[in-house]
């Protein structure tokens, strides 16, 4: 494993990882202690009572961020026809039917979310193997399967983003950057926590929330109480 150069060294300095700090403190103290040259993405990294083996425990959804995510989000849309004219309308980076399917194919993959209505799923499914893995599979649960291409396009584009509990149970959501004032990073927290409480599975043992960690690209991660998670629920 690579030893941590000095900068990550000195932010982790001034990170009590005993305390598990105030949402407004744990924000302030991320955008503090950042020292990358870039503006760096803020994640949040929650660990849930949750076993994702058992398909009623299987949390995954989406949220629309009040202040967007702070980067431009390219947008592919699997559709034909004037529902493909539609997705153009709205503001889809990529817009095609069985093309993009044999580009994907065919190792392109630079984009970072998909729509596709109903009509494609069964010629999506030929790279439910490529795009399943990633992340970026077109879901019902998660609006993407729609033929409202307009209005799903125009919301992910604004700052709407998806997540999915993973193996061990940690759902893993950008929300902003270490330039967002800290107020619009809490605003932004606040959204995808409050998401995750409201689809809180009625098997989820307690307590829901065992873990929430803020981070920065280069930095340190910061615990937060987990209070301000549960007091959503």
């Amino acid at each position: 494993m690579a030893k941590h150069g000095k900068k990550f060294r000195a932010a982790l300095s001034r990170v009590d990882r005993l305390k598990s700090y105030d949402l407004n403190e744990a924000v302030e103290l991320i955008k503090d202690v950042s020292y990358a040259r870039f503006d760096e993405a803020v994640d949040v990294a929650v660990n849930l009572n949750v076993n994702p083996r058992h398909a009623d425990q299987m949390v995954r959804g989406s949220v629309s961020l009040p202040h967007g995510q702070g980067r431009d989000i390219r947008v592919l849309v699997f559709a034909k026809g004037e529902k493909a004219t539609e997705a153009r309308e709205a503001g889809a980076d990529f817009v095609g039917d069985m093309d993009l399917v044999e580009k994907i194919q065919d190792g392109w993959l630079d984009f970072d979310t998909t729509v596709a209505t109903p009509d494609m799923m069964g010629q999506v499914g030929r790279i439910g193997r490529v795009l399943g893995p990633r992340g970026l599979m077109p879901n019902p649960k998660t609006g993407t399967v729609t033929f409202d291409v307009a209005k799903i396009v125009s919301e992910l584009k604004a700052g709407r983003v998806e997540f999915r509990v993973d193996k061990a149970g940690i759902i893993h959501v950008g929300f902003g950057r270490v330039s967002f004032d800290a107020d619009k990073l809490q605003d932004n927290l606040l959204a995808v926590l409050g998401e995750l409480a409201r689809l809180k599975p009625a098997s989820a043992k307690a307590p829901y929330f065992r873990q929430i960690t803020v981070s920065t690209t280069m930095g340190p991660g910061v615990k937060i109480d987990v209070a301000a998670g549960a007091s959503l629920i």
